[in-house]
């Protein structure tokens, strides 16, 4: 009878954590007491004010295209005046995205590119300056939300024929196969699940490459154990 592998500690522990969402994911943000933003207190307000009255427009279940563009309009003016504001911009991502049915939008890619430059702007703007900083909850939203919704689009776009062609003008996709942009839709999911979207951790666990391998490793060698007990 052959001896039993011995894993190594990292071995262990990777094997740990793909079997065990929560552990894959574990490191969560920390909160911070205040708002991060680079705007006062009574500006911040002002922002958020307006914010919500662009937002208010398409608060319904089926907005109407024409609300969906005056609501981009009114995002957009506000993006102008406040181009710090990470809010706006995933904001403006979700709203554009909202104008197309479905899997309609991936045959329009003048809007992909400004849904996910959009996203990157958001994340962008929202991250702490390292990874172990705190971050307010209002901020960990906007960077849940953006990564989560960059990870649905990229997950979405792996799975076409010509993904590079679809992606052709975004910066720092283009010429990527399906297989490299799923594996940057799964640290997004894991992003997104790190700062508070419970879909993307489980997504980022289905989705994480390392898990699918050893996936694939456990059947093979479920086949193969079966083959001997088979007399095969």
């Amino acid at each position: 009878m052959a001896s039993a592998t011995q894993l190594s500690g990292n071995d262990s522990a990777v094997l740990g954590a793909l079997f065990d969402p929560e552990a894959s994911l574990s490191s969560a943000y920390r909160t911070g007491k205040s708002d991060d933003s680079a705007y006062d207190d009574h500006t911040l307000q002002h922002i958020r004010e307006s914010e919500r009255e662009a937002l208010l427009l398409i608060n319904t279940a089926n907005p109407s295209s024409a609300h969906l563009q005056s609501s981009i309009a009114e995002l957009d003016t506000l993006i102008k005046r406040y181009p710090e504001y990470a809010s706006a911009y995933n904001n403006r991502a979700q709203a554009r995205r909202m104008t197309y049915n479905g899997d309609e939008l991936l045959e329009h890619h003048d809007a992909i590119n400004s849904i996910l430059a959009d996203l990157a702007l958001a994340i962008r703007l929202a991250s702490p300056s390292n990874d172990t900083d705190a971050v307010s909850s209002g901020t960990a939203e906007v960077l849940a939300a953006a990564y989560t919704h960059r990870a649905f689009m990229l997950y979405k776009a792996s799975k076409l024929d010509k993904p590079s062609t679809t992606l052709a003008g975004v910066k720092g996709m283009a010429g990527l196969d399906g297989e490299q942009l799923e594996e940057i839709a799964s640290r997004d999911f894991a992003a997104g699940g790190r700062y508070g979207n419970k879909v993307a951790k489980q997504l980022a666990v289905k989705t994480n490459p390392y898990a699918k391998l050893c996936g694939n490793i456990v059947k093979e060698a479920m086949r193969r154990e079966f083959e001997i007990y088979s007399g095969m």
